[in-house]
């Protein structure tokens, strides 16, 4: 299960079955933060504890295959190269700060890798589920599956006033993060994204970028998650983050028919040029790559551009990161000059079928 998690460009659950009008939502996300009862948490350093909770991992297998019917696997991360850690990072498989601290932290992971449970990040475990395009409540019922599977066998750390509680306390209450990851070309080439941020975060939401807290919102991709977790139920703030996006859906689509409008021949001379720049391209840098594929994603879209695969802006998105191209090429020791080459071959052979 790891060489296929790590070899392919995207996870299972992450392929569209049927056809995608817009592409604007690529996926949801539904993340629990829950400690185990009567252990320290994991930022005391207590070794014993995260030894542990490590133990208590490896022995969910079973029980959660019980739970949903998928087979489960435990990746040991002291066990993987920097640059295959690296990778699980560039596909949200897990966070950079687990990334970073090795002893007693694993993964356990579904066989189509829509459940992710991060151990001893944070907290004792951080519960991912995932859907393709906007599936919030679909992801949330599968992680609550996995949730009470898990509880039934070993007590969360719970209080009746407080709620679940967690190492911080922002996450204190029901100890959830909702979050849908969007493309919004037009409202980036706008500029109306700006205003549109600002709304968001007004109303108590964030807005993060593609590899969210601190991170760029490269190739107009954007997250956009609840940060309140009490005085508010789990349903609620799906249900409020759900109307958030489609409203965001609306304005993205509003934007592509007045760049139509005011400009077509100037929106096409952009994206036909980001289409030529990468059909030709010897040389391409990551983040001009996703620059440029999302304007491709945008004018294929728009029936502006040649139709590509629905999967094709997601898979190449994965494909020319900086460490999937290192770990498909095999060879930890490639110069950024070779990366970018490398990048822009994979692109123009995507481009030519």
């Amino acid at each position: 299960m790891l060489d296929t998690i790590l070899d392919s460009p995207l996870s299972q659950w992450l392929h569209h079955d049927t056809d995608v009008t817009d592409h604007i939502v690529i996926s949801s996300r539904i993340r629990l933060a829950r400690n185990f009862d009567g252990l320290l948490f994991t930022n005391c350093n207590d070794i014993s504890a995260l030894e542990k909770v490590n133990a208590i991992s490896r022995g969910l297998l079973q029980p959660l295959k019980d739970a949903d019917g998928h087979q489960y696997s435990n990746i040991s991360l002291e066990q993987l190269s920097q640059s295959e850690r690296a990778v699980l990072v560039e596909k949200h498989l897990m966070s950079p700060a687990l990334e970073e601290k090795l002893p007693y932290r694993n993964l356990v992971v579904s066989d189509d890798a829509s459940i992710v449970i991060m151990v001893n990040e944070e907290d004792h475990l951080r519960i991912q589920s995932m859907a393709s395009g906007l599936q919030l409540q679909q992801a949330y019922d599968h992680a609550v599956q996995i949730d009470k599977a898990i509880e039934a066998k070993h007590p969360y750390a719970f209080d009746e006033r407080f709620g679940y509680l967690t190492a911080c306390p922002t996450n204190v209450g029901t100890g959830l993060r909702a979050s849908v990851m969007l493309h919004l070309p037009a409202l980036t080439m706008s500029g109306r994204i700006t205003r549109l941020i600002r709304s968001i975060i007004q109303l108590g939401y964030s807005v993060r970028g593609l590899y969210g807290e601190g991170s760029e919102a490269l190739g107009a991709i954007y997250q956009i998650s609840n940060q309140r977790t009490m005085g508010i139920s789990e349903e609620a703030t799906i249900e409020q983050l759900s109307k958030i996006v489609e409203g965001i859906i609306a304005e993205e689509r509003k934007s592509r028919q007045s760049l139509l409008h005011n400009d077509k021949e100037g929106l096409e001379d952009v994206l036909w040029r980001s289409y030529g720049v990468l059909q030709y391209a010897r040389r391409v840098n990551g983040k001009e790559a996703l620059t440029k594929l999302s304007d491709i994603q945008l004018g294929v879209d728009l029936d502006i551009l040649p139709l590509w695969g629905n999967d094709t802006f997601n898979e190449l998105v994965a494909i020319t990161r900086p460490n999937f191209l290192t770990k498909y090429l095999g060879n930890e020791d490639l110069t950024e000059a070779d990366r970018d080459s490398y990048r822009a071959k994979v692109i123009r052979q995507k481009l030519s079928k």
